[in-house]
């Protein structure tokens, strides 16, 4: 089994890292953190110019047709900077969910970047995020209506389109909402927006196959949640580059304060964290792109892993920083608190080592 990266993507890293260092700037994401959208028009079109928004559509729906490995590499280098934007919800997690309902339409849009979408599956709760979802659709003459609360639904009011997990008397289903216009909520992460999506009677289209789509969408989730601990490797990397920085300028006593023994301790244990969760991330991916038969080990472990990690890194890199690290004139509060996001968000550290227990135990 070999984890080294091909050439190829060696190369996508190059591009994404280039791209990001021109157009990404500290200015910009501070500009997008206060923004309602959190991305210019300007740097989506030269996103999807470049053609990533399509890295997971299949070629046949105009992707590229690559997979999460591939996805891993470009979603490390964007949570190094953090991206502020609709990559994630739009680009991953709706582009995931309609791959696996095979909805060509809304895949061409998603590889073009002509529209945005985003998923409303998760609800008020705790545990798993598919088995909690309670949103009710039923027929209505000859239209399916959807109704419930999705407290969290990541761009949901700037999102041309949202894929709806809801109850049916065959199961959970899966529905197509044009113009959901969310309301905004406040975020702990002020570079990821989000919506709340009060459904009452909300006319939607059904998506995907007939019968009951819990598998389809635990698969899901379990592919985006990869996506979200690529995301966390990047942002630990970038915190722990930050702190190290920091920890060899600042002078304390005469000498940086990287020379003495309590930082240099929290420099390795952050390095520690981060190659795990890195190791994890990568076979998390890997494991699902070749359907592996521990998948799901793979999967539970990275995120229970990788979320905890980097809470634990990006928190350490503020403390290093000192006073400093609490401040707007320092970056290390974006990683920490895109780490904190992360960790609640599609299974949260504490329910992924709960479920890792079950796959373990499942035999005995």
């Amino acid at each position: 089994m070999d984890f080294t990266f091909s050439d190829e993507q060696d190369l996508l890293r190059d591009s994404v890292r280039s791209f990001l260092a021109n157009e990404v700037t500290p200015e910009y994401i501070a500009a997008m953190a206060e923004d309602s959208i959190g991305v210019t028009s300007d740097v989506w079109a030269k996103l999807a110019e470049l053609g990533w928004p399509g890295l997971l559509v299949p070629e046949i729906s105009g992707g590229l047709g690559l997979g999460l490995v591939d996805m891993t590499v470009v979603l490390e280098e964007m949570g190094k900077v953090p991206v502020p934007g609709p990559f994630f919800s739009s680009s991953v997690f709706a582009t995931l969910a309609a791959r696996a309902l095979r909805a060509e339409d809304q895949l061409t849009q998603l590889a073009s970047g002509e529209l945005r979408g985003s998923v409303a599956l998760e609800e008020a709760g705790h545990g798993d995020p598919v088995t909690r979802v309670r949103a009710r659709a039923r027929r209505r003459g000859a239209d399916w209506v959807v109704s419930g609360t999705k407290p969290l639904v990541l761009d949901g009011h700037s999102a041309d389109w949202v894929i709806v997990a809801a109850r049916t008397d065959e199961g959970l289903r899966s529905f197509l909402l044009e113009g959901p216009a969310g309301t905004a909520v406040p975020t702990l992460d002020p570079t990821r927006k989000a919506a709340r999506l009060v459904l009452e009677e909300r006319v939607v289209v059904p998506l995907g196959p007939l019968g009951d789509h819990t598998g389809l969408w635990h698969r899901v989730v379990d592919d985006a949640a990869v996506m979200l601990c690529a995301e966390l490797v990047g942002a630990s990397e970038a915190a722990l580059a930050l702190a190290i920085e920091y920890a060899k300028n600042r002078v304390q006593f005469d000498r940086p304060i990287a020379k003495f023994q309590a930082i240099r301790h929290k420099a390795v244990d952050m390095l520690h964290h981060l190659e795990l969760a890195r190791v994890g991330t990568h076979y998390a991916a890997w494991a699902s792109d070749v359907d592996d038969p521990e998948r799901e080990r793979a999967v539970a472990m990275a995120k229970g892993y990788a979320a905890e990690a980097a809470v634990i890194v990006t928190g350490e890199d503020i403390q290093i920083h000192g006073g400093v690290g609490f401040t707007w004139d320092c970056n290390a509060h974006y990683y920490y608190k895109r780490a904190k996001q992360n960790d609640v968000m599609l299974g949260y550290q504490g329910w992924q080592r709960r479920r890792l227990a079950d796959l373990v135990l499942e035999s005995v």
